[in-house]
């Protein structure tokens, strides 16, 4: 929470100067991610000064990656959601459909906002040209003034009903700085947390901390941006802006938190019989797989193997090799594992932070 001193610190600036804060770029979004965490920015984009009953914007120049998440926030002068429908389409006119979900909806003082999120999209092409741009809209029953952000998310769950987290909503009416926000929200360990905000005052005198700007926009008739951060651990995240204004007027902020996909292990070459003291072979491997059961081909992580139930016959069995190993391509391999003791039913579990473990098929260790 911004402390006393900065919102005294912004009435003394607003009553020198037009503007507070440093100049920033808001041409393009800054990439950036947690360490430990899958889930990072792909692609945004984002227009305003829009009238019409079609408020739409294509992620120009690169479309995002198939299996994204992508969160759409519309914005527009009015007091009630009169979206009829959201989706999306390619430049040229074909349909792409995936499914856009309503997950907040804030209107005060005369300003609407509503953040839609479609999880794992499909159906378009990666490389785009003009008539292949992966298009997103909304259709209104009436035509509004209004625009439009979005940005899309890999490392997001694939199932909406898991992938979507908390949200929250807030909005109200200032005349001089105030600092507002959508209130805080739960946030599970490495989720995102997506929070925009938009007023009909001039730009925001400071942006919520530790947040990374996604697009920030303005004409002569509003203001809108829009953030995103990564957290490392699980907890409250109470995104806040600090509005700079010097006359009558409202603002809105939504937050919404997005969780990771469920990573897990799995074994795609079991442990088999062989001698003490012998290397296991063919060698064991393991898997990363998303919550589709797809290997997930960008995890480099460690993975550790370590003997689960232990089936040792007059001593317990020692688990000797390389027992840590680096994933190549989301597959760990362990090439050189034996086991020292004469058993059955021994097994093998394996283990990487962030990733829910497995455990492997009983083997044993002796003369087959």
């Amino acid at each position: 929470m911004f402390k006393k001193a900065t919102l005294a610190a912004l009435i003394l600036v607003a009553a020198c100067s037009d503007g507070v804060g440093p100049a920033r770029d808001l041409s393009a979004p800054q990439f950036a991610t947690t360490a430990g965490s899958g889930i990072v920015l792909d692609q945004q984009s984002g227009g305003m000064g829009q009238y019409d009953v079609h408020i739409g914007k294509g992620f120009d120049p690169v479309n995002p990656h198939l299996g994204d998440a992508i969160v759409a926030t519309f914005f527009w002068f009015g007091s009630e959601n009169t979206i009829q429908e959201v989706t999306d389409h390619l430049a040229d006119g074909t349909p792409v459909d995936n499914h856009y979900t309503l997950v907040e909806y804030v209107t005060a003082g005369g300003l609407s906002m509503a953040t839609y999120v479609a999880t794992n999209v499909q159906n378009f092409p990666e490389s785009n040209d003009w008539n292949t741009v992966l298009d997103v809209h909304a259709i209104f029953s009436s035509p509004v003034q209004g625009g439009i952000i979005i940005s899309a998310y890999r490392g997001v769950g694939s199932v909406s009903t898991a992938a979507i987290g908390a949200h929250a909503s807030g909005g109200g009416s200032a005349e001089v700085p105030t600092m507002v926000g959508p209130g805080a929200i739960p946030v599970s360990a490495n989720a995102l947390v997506y929070a925009v905000t938009m007023s009909n005052a001039h730009g925001p005198a400071q942006q919520p901390t530790g947040f990374t700007n996604v697009t920030a926009m303005e004409d002569e008739v509003m203001n809108i941006d829009g953030e995103y951060a990564v957290v490392g651990s699980a907890g409250p995240v109470d995104p806040q802006w600090a509005w700079y204004f010097s006359s009558p007027g409202s603002w809105i902020a939504s937050a919404v938190a997005l969780n990771p996909t469920a990573l897990h292990l799995t074994f795609t070459t079991q442990p088999s019989r062989t001698l003490p003291l012998f290397t296991i072979h063919p060698p064991v491997q393991v898997a990363v797989l998303d919550d589709q059961g797809n290997t997930l081909t960008t995890f480099t992580g460690s993975v550790t193997i370590a003997i689960g139930h232990n089936g040792g016959l007059l001593l317990p069995g020692t688990l000797g090799g390389t027992k840590t190993v680096t994933a190549v391509n989301g597959v760990a391999t362990f090439p050189d594992l034996s086991i020292n003791h004469l058993g059955n039913g021994y097994t093998l579990t394996v283990s990487s932070a962030g990733v829910v473990g497995a455990e492997s098929a009983p083997f044993n260790i002796g003369p087959l």
